[in-house]
């Protein structure tokens, strides 16, 4: 048991939390503590009835436990991880800051966009910003396709789509990882560019426990 919580406490600070809120979330619908009804987006329960905290659970239910909840799960923890462990590496603000980014973005997007869940969506999103960061790793799709990471997005769209599932999904958090993207790694390296996103303090000046794992370089999806 103390390996368990040994390894546990090992995950990056913020892939831990969100992983877990995910997990408990999931958990609490399975076990009919709360439902769905009480976690999806909407807007006017949002801003009418005060009911907040659906700015946050909608961003963390991936459907009841089966296939597509633990598909999910696996993308979400393993490409949100090596985001943390690398490309923000002793970053954590700053990894706060493209969570925030990330959630404000779809929140506003799903105003105009009938959407319940955006759990999905920010997955894509973690999944787009780290393809772009890592052009030249080879990615290999269950067996069945080779090809290099910055695809994988739109590989995992199309298997999306196969699923039958709303393809509006995964393009609203590649939308959301592209513009991040561009305002976070091109614009400012463009002549007269400067960075958008820049952190503010009160995130900097946050208790972050910073846990620097080993850094990790991705094999098979």
């Amino acid at each position: 048991m103390n390996n368990i919580l040994q390894e546990y406490l090992q995950i990056p600070v913020f892939t831990r939390g969100y992983t877990t809120a995910c997990l408990l979330t999931t958990l609490a619908v399975q076990l009919d503590i709360v439902s769905p009804f009480q976690l999806y987006f909407h807007p006017t329960l949002i801003f009418k009835n005060l009911q907040l905290w659906r700015l946050i659970t909608n961003f963390c239910f991936f459907g009841t436990f089966g296939f597509n909840f633990f598909f999910n799960m696996v993308f979400n923890y393993r490409y949100c991880r090596m985001l943390e462990e690398n490309s923000f590496r002793g970053r954590t603000s700053d990894f706060a800051l493209m969570f925030i980014f990330g959630g404000c973005f779809m929140t506003l997007a799903g105003l105009f966009v009938n959407m319940v869940f955006l759990s999905q969506a920010f997955t894509i999103m973690i999944v787009y910003v780290w393809s772009r960061r890592n052009p030249f790793i080879r990615m290999n799709f269950f067996g069945l396709l080779t090809f290099q990471a910055p695809y994988l997005p739109w590989v995992l769209m199309a298997f999306s789509f196969l699923l039958g599932n709303v393809i509006i999904v995964d393009a609203m958090g590649i939308a959301a990882g592209h513009v991040y993207y561009f305002l976070e790694d091109v614009f400012p390296r463009q002549r007269n560019g400067f960075r958008v996103l820049r952190t503010p303090q009160f995130l900097r000046r946050a208790p972050w426990r910073l846990q620097l794992g080993p850094v990790r370089l991705p094999g098979r999806v």
